[in-house]
């Protein structure tokens, strides 16, 4: 989960530019299949991604490869590993 730092940054340093360069490697993320779905946050701005990696190392380099947290605009607020639920496993 992420938060955009707008604390520290005006609005108008979030330019149409820099969201066009974020949504364009968000969908080659998608199209590489580590980025799986996305949210926006309903409470403030930021996002929900549910990756798809080998590693957390993996999901933190294409995290740092997003424009948005490159110019420190971005913050992780979360980083969770899931794991299989068992319960609809067939036994």
């Amino acid at each position: 989960m992420s938060r955009r730092r707008t604390d520290a940054f005006p609005p108008e340093a979030f330019t149409a530019e820099l969201a066009s360069q974020e949504t364009a490697r968000v969908k080659e993320l998608h199209a590489a299949g580590i980025l799986r779905q996305i949210w926006l946050r309903g409470d403030l701005p930021g996002a929900a991604i549910l990756w798809e990696a080998a590693s957390e190392q993996e999901v933190r380099d294409a995290i740092g490869s997003l424009p948005i947290f490159k110019a420190g605009m971005l913050e992780l607020v979360a980083l969770v590993p899931l794991k299989p639920y068992p319960g609809f496993a067939t036994k």
